[in-house]
């Protein structure tokens, strides 16, 4: 049987729930070039351009919910350590707060997270639901206008690395749910994974561009083959390998 799991979950899993997926044949990520919203000379350029941006995003996380995929996966989560006496571990690439809705516990935001403010004075983080602004003030340390959004800009590096490559190199089950297989570090974590000697299977609409280091995929929407395959996990203590 199993024992350890780790769940990789991209953009996929959140489009079902309506929130729009990161890369897009545009180039655009909700109208505005990446350029002038993800990347750190953004906010020396123009910072309140940034935090409006985020704002913005933020505001439109109260409308969402999770849908049964992310519900799946929380049932995981309580279960299954109760019949393997192991762990199930989520790492998502997302930066929304849908894993929370759903229940999931201490979900690893390799890339940031909208519900959280940092301090690049103190490096302290804050939950944060409101509006943010460049002269706001640190409510750790004091010092104002050091404040900017919770999220991984492109050139920074993800968060809790260390910690994401020691799950995978214990797990025993890889699953990778509405990935890309593009975007680095993560299109590299099922390779870590089955160098471990665990079984790999992604979830997607369609193949990923690294199927092949997979052992194999289930293709269609996550909130159908993610309940699928979990209901049977904790069933049979065996994967699902056809939907």
């Amino acid at each position: 049987m199993y024992k350890n799991i780790v769940v990789l979950t991209g953009a996929g899993i959140s489009a079902e729930s309506g929130i729009p997926v990161f890369r897009s044949e545009t180039g655009l990520w909700e109208h505005e070039r990446i350029e002038d919203v993800c990347v750190p000379s953004a906010l020396v350029r123009n910072p309140q351009k940034v935090h409006d941006f985020y704002n913005r995003m933020r505001e439109g996380l109260k409308s969402k919910e999770p849908n049964p995929a992310h519900l799946a996966l929380t049932k995981l989560q309580q279960e299954w350590p109760q019949k393997s006496g192991g762990k199930v571990s989520v790492v998502t690439q997302n930066i929304d707060n849908l894993h929370e809705k759903a229940g999931t516990r201490d979900a690893i935001h390799m890339h940031g997270r909208l519900m959280t403010m940092l301090c690049t004075a103190c490096h302290q983080r804050w939950e944060f639901a409101g509006q943010s602004a460049p002269d706001d003030t640190c409510p750790k340390c004091g010092r104002k206008g050091t404040t900017r959004p919770d999220i991984v800009f492109f050139e920074e590096m993800p968060y809790e690395m260390d910690r994401i490559g020691a799950l995978l190199s214990e797990c025993d089950l890889f699953l990778s749910i509405g990935t890309s297989g593009v975007v680095y570090p993560a299109a590299g974590f099922c390779e870590i994974a089955r160098s471990s000697g665990a079984l790999c299977v992604e979830f997607n609409l369609e193949a990923s561009a690294t199927v092949s280091q997979f052992n194999y995929g289930l293709y269609g929407k996550a909130s159908v083959t993610v309940p699928q395959f979990v209901e049977h996990l904790l069933k049979t203590g065996e994967v699902l390998r056809k939907i």
